[in-house]
């Protein structure tokens, strides 16, 4: 018997008694919440979904506060200043190439002087260096956790299409995008779907504990809250 046959053997004779899970039981409504009785698919989840009770404003505030911890930084505006914000924090950045993602509404680079490179698959990863940052939405933003969760929907691209250039612009619809938990999200997404998840800019600590940006992915992360009913946002001053 080989040495891999011996530590599968351990493991499934370690799962004998578990019942199967299947992905996406949330989903189709087999997951419980906190009454801890299992659904249809067997499994009894007795975890909290939420950890406090908010407003659907205090949810965006935790969401901004949480990005702010990671270093991201958080812009708000509403549909009629988000090109002006989006100009400026190119700007800001000296970006003169930006890439798009398919689906990415064109009003919102109307007013960059940054020149849109249109993702496509032949735009390779050593074409996504040459870019100066990147521009997308997102399917869900998590406020107690602070993350931003990418799905490859409209608007949000392939996944190395974020994570390449050094810098990630991206747009949250507020409050309709935005989340309280985990568990919130998990029900929005479907699992077989590339999903990409972001919790501030691209972050490592070596042996020493020095932190160090940029090492897999974008060194710097704006987030834009897009709110309906929100002044028009004053440009960023240069960082």
């Amino acid at each position: 018997m080989s040495s891999r046959e011996r530590v599968l053997g351990r493991v499934r004779r370690a799962l004998a008694d578990v019942r199967e899970e299947h992905p996406g039981a949330a989903a189709r409504g087999g997951a419980t919440h906190a009454d801890g009785e299992p659904g249809r698919d067997g499994v009894a989840r007795d975890y909290l979904r939420v950890h406090s009770e908010r407003t659907a404003a205090e949810r965006v505030e935790l969401l901004a506060t949480h990005l702010a911890d990671y270093r991201a930084h958080v812009h708000r505006t509403d549909a009629a200043g988000l090109p002006g914000t989006l100009a400026a924090l190119l700007a800001a950045r000296g970006a003169r190439r930006v890439a798009v993602p398919e689906g990415l509404p064109a009003a919102w680079l109307a007013a960059s002087a940054a020149t849109p490179v249109p993702d496509t698959p032949a735009l390779t990863a050593r074409d996504l260096d040459a870019v100066d940052s990147v521009v997308t939405g997102c399917a869900v933003a998590i406020a107690e956790t602070g993350t931003l969760v990418l799905d490859a929907g409209p608007g949000q691209g392939r996944r190395q299409l974020t994570l390449v250039p050094d810098h990630h612009v991206c747009v949250v619809h507020v409050p309709e995008q935005v989340v309280d938990s985990l568990p919130q999200a998990l029900e929005r997404l479907v699992p077989h779907r590339p999903l990409t998840w972001i919790s501030g800019p691209s972050a490592t600590s070596d042996i020493e504990l020095s932190r160090v940006e940029g090492v897999h992915g974008p060194r710097a992360l704006d987030v834009v809250l897009l709110l309906a009913d929100a002044p028009p946002a004053a440009p960023p001053s240069p960082r």
